[in-house]
């Protein structure tokens, strides 16, 4: 099946000689119905400048272009994908631009902000290598001007991450992640994708999350919110005012008027942040 008159995926990697690597955490999703559906979960891309992450051989960035994004900027380090990457730009001229590195290594508020330049918003929608998606989401999560950069994320974990980034307070999956999202954004968890729909297929099903920014987050130093959870959930199963005694312990604890008996699970967002505060 195709959706744009381009030759289909499977064909695409064999004369690529794209087989996945275990080393980039490369799956290829090659499910042209599905890669349509997390271009539709990234909402109305008719003005948008998407930026993708890890567009291996293209079956994202072709449902981005095909529900008509303005652009797409895709980020690619393994340069055996950019010939096939070439034929999608050629196919879609002027709408996609291939970047050839580390997403680790790019500033991405620099990039959205050239891109921005044209008019309407930007967006992020990825089916992040799994070796880099966490840390990409925190650095997305943490940057320093708020509003962001994109006007929301759409952006494929394995189900594990994706209830972690989605989990309030009192759930098992709650911890440093949910409170980073849950603190800037509204999160949800937008639907499953199993494991047969990758080649190579991981061990586990993987889910696609839609962040939207909050206008205006509790106020908070995001630094020090960052060393707050992680003291905290470094121990988690301690009590606060044993997790937290570098940072002040039960004395800071009663300057945010929080029970020191309690653990970090139990905390509410709102409840990080006041911590945060009194730090």
């Amino acid at each position: 099946m195709s959706i744009d008159g381009l030759p289909p995926l499977r064909e695409v990697i064999e004369r690529h000689g794209l087989q996945a690597k275990k080393a980039l955490g490369q799956n290829f999703l090659l499910d042209l119905n599905l890669t349509g559906k997390i271009a539709r979960a990234a909402g109305n891309l008719g003005d948008s400048t998407v930026i993708e992450v890890g567009p291996g051989p293209g079956g994202l960035t072709r449902a981005l272009l095909s529900a008509g994004a303005r652009r797409v900027i895709a980020i690619e380090r393994d340069e055996r994908c950019l010939a096939a990457l070439a034929e999608v730009s050629n196919h879609y001229p002027g709408r996609l631009e291939v970047i050839s590195g580390d997403a680790l290594k790019t500033d991405f508020a620099t990039l959205a902000s050239a891109a921005s330049q044209g008019g309407g918003p930007v967006r992020i929608a990825a089916n992040l290598p799994y070796n880099i998606g966490t840390e990409l989401l925190i650095r997305w999560l943490t940057v320093t001007d708020w509003p962001p950069f994109y006007q929301s994320m759409t952006l494929m974990f394995q189900r594990e991450v994706a209830e972690r980034i989605v989990a309030g307070a009192g759930s098992d999956a709650y911890g440093r992640l949910g409170v980073l999202a849950g603190w800037r954004t509204e999160a949800r968890i937008a639907f499953d994708v199993p494991p047969q729909a990758f080649t190579p297929p991981p061990k586990v099903t993987s889910s696609v999350v839609h962040l939207v920014p909050r206008a205006s987050p509790l106020a908070a130093d995001v630094k020090k919110l960052g060393r707050v959870t992680e003291a905290a959930f470094g121990q988690r199963r301690k009590m606060l005012r044993q997790s937290v005694k570098s940072l002040g312990g039960e004395a800071l604890l009663m300057r945010a008027n929080i029970d020191p008996t309690r653990r970090a699970e139990t905390l509410s967002v709102e409840e990080f942040v006041r911590l945060t505060n009194a730090v």
